[in-house]
């Protein structure tokens, strides 16, 4: 048996160790005899699910892949930058921005397009809503909160310097909003649904911003070749419960209820926002002509101009679509 023991890691040294711990990592596992599962980091998300309810199934074999549970896509960033998780699940921001800081990554399958998931939520105690200058928004500190805040604060011809941001992650929404600590709640999916439970009242949403925000599966590029096996399981388990979820969608539903902390006819109207494409049309989308490039360019150049990125990163090498199943 071949165990691997890395020192600890201080918050700040995520990105700057990136590269020592990939090196650090290929180097033990040369000397190990058994490749181990490949680490497939994720959120609690509605469109991050099908996987999750794969494993339910018994369609992941734990012995190919293992999925880890996150409690933010910022730390799903730490971790693949710390060799810590070999795959995540993240939105397209969030992987422009590890790649802006270093981290070679590459998309292997489209899991969604958010038309509606990401919300905008005011608390019930505020009165005026069409005038938010001076109003605390509670935000997640990450590429998509960002993304989400600015063109919320466009619509309204707010500038950012008119409201008060609260850092929130967004599992902690739900006490915040109780409390009252914010007006207004950049969110989504299942949170959203939650908070409107409580008698949140929607704003904003990412149907106002289409193909902004999109959904993806991504891996290290040193990754690609070690954990092949595991990485054509992931996906194919993705697009087989994604099939399940068109087909039989109250049994999906049920499945995935426990996760989300939803009952099921909730789940189900937490899906509506979400665009979620089969194998084929992942495999389009991630053609070099397709539009996905286009939109991810745009995507890019107004995050460097809203200074949510340093500088742009290449388009060449960004997808990397062989872990598709094979077309029937």
């Amino acid at each position: 048996m071949c165990t691997l023991v890395a020192p600890p890691i201080r918050r700040r040294q995520w990105l700057g160790l990136a590269t020592a711990a990939v090196v650090v990592g290929a180097a033990g596992l040369a000397g190990c005899h058994q490749q181990p599962p490949l680490r497939l980091g994720s959120i609690v998300f509605t469109g991050y699910e099908p996987v999750f309810m794969a494993r339910e199934l018994g369609w992941l074999d734990p012995a190919l892949e293992r999925l880890v549970e996150l409690y933010s896509n910022t730390d799903a960033l730490r971790a693949l930058a710390a060799g810590q998780i070999e795959a995540a699940q993240l939105t397209v921001d969030e992987f422009l921005s590890g790649r802006a800081e270093g981290l070679d990554l590459r998309i292997i399958a489209v899991l969604d397009e958010s038309l509606g998931a990401d919300v905008v939520i005011a608390h019930p105690q505020l009165h005026d809503r069409q005038d938010i200058r001076g109003r605390r928004i509670a935000v997640e500190d990450g590429a998509v909160g960002a993304v989400m805040l600015s063109a919320f604060l466009n619509a309204r011809g707010v500038e950012p310097s008119d409201v008060v941001t609260v850092p929130v992650a967004l599992g902690h929404n739900l006490e915040l909003f109780r409390q009252g600590s914010a007006d207004l709640f950049v969110t989504a999916e299942p949170w959203a649904s939650r908070l409107e439970h409580l008698g949140g009242i929607r704003l904003f949403d990412s149907a106002a911003i289409p193909e902004r925000i999109v959904d993806v599966m991504v891996a290290r590029a040193d990754t690609l070749e070690p954990w092949a096996d595991g990485l054509h399981a992931a996906v194919a388990a993705h697009f087989r419960a994604v099939a399940l979820l068109k087909n039989e969608p109250e049994r999906a539903a049920a499945l995935m209820s426990k996760r989300l902390q939803l009952p099921p006819d909730e789940v189900m109207a937490s899906l509506k926002g979400l665009v979620q494409p089969n194998a084929a049309e992942s495999l389009k989308l991630l053609d070099p002509e397709g539009p996905l490039l286009r939109n991810i360019q745009d995507l890019q150049q107004l995050m460097v101009d809203e200074g949510l990125l340093p500088r742009l990163s290449p388009p060449a090498s960004l997808f990397d679509p062989r872990f598709h199943p094979s077309p029937t």
